[in-house]
């Protein structure tokens, strides 16, 4: 047996999935990013019930109410992990169970875009389930352990999403709240707003792109809604753009946004840049309160 090497020619060639989170506040518009997405190509995991913004969207949808039809739907989705034990969930045996229950995964090649909407509402199912298990449980005074609960959540949540992320094919983008805070020098911070602090923190590292869909103002101008992409920005929004092919603030069309991901790009070592903008740099738009 030779050396399993990938050549370039080989990796270039494989599809290759987006994957992504987008996060702003509530009301925004996240989940009527569907409409920007080609329906017979996309399915709509709808964990929050919240599909009046997209009444009359012609694509599929499914709805798991638990944290088990989570972590169902994810190995469904994203097959078996062959370096797990059978007892463990996305094993091969957990992927067996989960066919024999659905059918043959392959009813999913028609898909190449899963849409999560909302990971704010997965961690909330995630965390009920966690406070119901043995680790959630003081051994030595029978009485509910949150630090446990917390730490069990906090694996099963990164568990899910790297599962979801290694899906090479498809393209996979978790929406979710974002939460506007100051700290106690009173500086206005932005957060996922999701349950406990491991999955937030960690979240930026699993994905490809971080989006924040924020509402801006240009000086003297009308508010309006985009995408701001990059970590360096001037409102200290979570953002994050591995491709290198995005702008700072992009228009908020999901569709258009992946076709500018997969568009070819400036190679890298001339698109980097090691020096500090001119001074007099022009000034940017700023966030709407």
């Amino acid at each position: 047996m030779s050396l399993p090497i990938i050549t370039a020619d080989e990796r270039l060639a494989e599809p290759r999935g987006i994957k992504g989170c987008i996060f702003g506040k509530s009301g925004i518009g996240k989940t009527s990013l569907l409409w920007t997405l080609d329906p017979a190509r996309t399915l709509f995991m709808d964990l929050e019930a919240g599909d009046l913004a997209i009444e009359g969207w012609p694509g599929d949808s499914i709805r798991p109410r638990t944290w088990a039809e989570c972590r169902d739907f994810a190995v469904f989705i994203g097959g078996p992990n062959p370096a797990l034990h059978d007892e463990q969930p996305y094993s091969p045996a957990h992927h067996a169970a989960v066919c024999q229950k659905f059918g043959d995964s392959a009813a999913l090649d028609r898909y190449d875009t899963i849409f999560v909407d909302s990971i704010t509402v997965a961690g909330r199912l995630c965390f009920q389930w966690c406070k119901c298990q043995p680790e959630a449980v003081s051994e030595k005074t029978g009485k509910p352990d949150v630090r446990g609960a917390y730490g069990l959540h906090g694996r099963e949540m990164i568990a899910w999403l790297t599962h979801l992320q290694h899906t090479r094919g498809r393209n996979v983008w978790f929406v979710g709240i974002l939460d506007e805070k100051f700290d106690d020098f009173n500086r206005r911070i932005f957060q996922p707003q999701i349950d406990g602090s491991k999955t937030g923190l960690e979240l930026p590292g699993i994905v490809d792109e971080v989006i924040t869909m924020a509402e801006l103002k240009a000086d003297g101008g009308d508010p309006y809604r985009a995408f701001v992409c990059h970590t360096i920005n001037a409102w200290g929004f979570p953002a994050k753009d591995r491709s290198g092919r995005l702008g700072q603030v992009e228009e908020p069309h999901l569709g258009r946004l992946m076709d500018k991901i997969r568009a070819p790009g400036t190679p890298a070592p001339r698109r980097l840049t090691f020096t500090p903008p001119a001074d007099g740099a022009a000034d940017h738009p700023h966030p709407q309160s």
